[in-house]
């Protein structure tokens, strides 16, 4: 009688063996110093924002009130709002500029290459005190409500969405894709559209997620030009009280994990498809 052979289910010590034996020992070390790097400091601050309660309040009093404050609220949906409109407006600015570039006018990569680290070499207070008297000649409506930040934010945002989008068209075979939607019959901006804008999904969600990354940490011309934004707001209160502070600071921490796993969600099964419908 012929024998039948059942897999046995690995134990946990058998799971271990193997990935020791496809994991150096130093790397798991290494990850495992990297890890304790990053959660000692996450343990003190949650530990301390725990404390200073007194007896018979909620032990999360602290994350409560900061909460029920309204310029909580207020500040952090202002700071996404600028962050949104900042993303836009690169995004309309620069997909198209970089598409061009990349097609049509490839010797102009080295200096945008320079033009795209320039917002690295001029400091933010520099930048603010050049910018602030020419806007504010150009629109006095404009330099007073918070949409003059978006404008600002995009020139600091500048290197890295110039960064993602030039990346994910090097990846692409651009030329082959152009040419192809233009033999069915495609113009150039439905090629942009329907052809290429998929093809740059994840470059463009990491590109925005940088983004949203800089127009909701910028402290220094927020709290220069007056507006109170979610990073002015968290200074003030680790300023005033450091309960609340420390808290805030860690629900702060909490929104950019959310942003990371919204960018992992985001780009699963990336990439877009390498040929989309022309024709309708």
């Amino acid at each position: 009688m012929a024998q039948v052979t059942v897999p046995v289910a690995q134990t946990g010590s058998h799971r271990l063996r193997r990935i020791r034996s496809r994991v150096p020992i130093w790397h798991l070390f290494w990850l495992l110093i990297g890890a304790l790097f990053f959660l000692l400091p996450v343990y003190s601050v949650v530990r301390f924002s725990l404390q200073g309660i007194l007896p018979g309040q909620n032990p999360l009093h602290w994350y409560l009130t900061v909460f029920d404050d309204p310029n909580f609220k207020t500040s952090f949906w202002l700071s996404v709002q600028i962050a949104l409109e900042t993303v836009a407006v690169s995004l309309v600015l620069m997909v198209p500029t970089v598409f061009w570039v990349h097609l049509r006018l490839p010797g102009l990569r080295p200096v945008m290459d320079l033009v795209s680290v320039i917002p690295f070499v001029v400091p933010p207070i520099v930048l603010i005190v050049g910018l602030a008297p020419f806007l504010k000649t150009f629109s006095t409506w404009l330099f007073v409500r918070p949409e003059v930040l978006s404008l600002i934010y995009v020139v600091f945002a500048l290197p890295f969405m110039y960064r993602a989008l030039d990346a994910g068209l090097r990846a692409i075979d651009l030329k082959t894709m152009t040419e192809a939607a233009e033999s069915l019959g495609a113009s150039l901006p439905r090629t942009l559209v329907k052809v290429i804008l998929p093809n740059l999904r994840a470059a463009i969600i990491g590109g925005s997620l940088l983004t949203v990354a800089i127009a909701m940490g910028e402290f220094t011309v927020a709290s220069l030009m007056g507006f109170t934004t979610f990073s002015v707001y968290t200074y003030n209160v680790g300023t005033s009280t450091a309960y609340e502070g420390v808290a805030l600071t860690f629900i702060s921490l909490l929104l950019v994990w959310g942003a990371m796993l919204g960018l992992y969600l985001l780009g699963r099964g990336g990439g877009g498809a390498a040929a989309v419908a022309i024709k309708d």
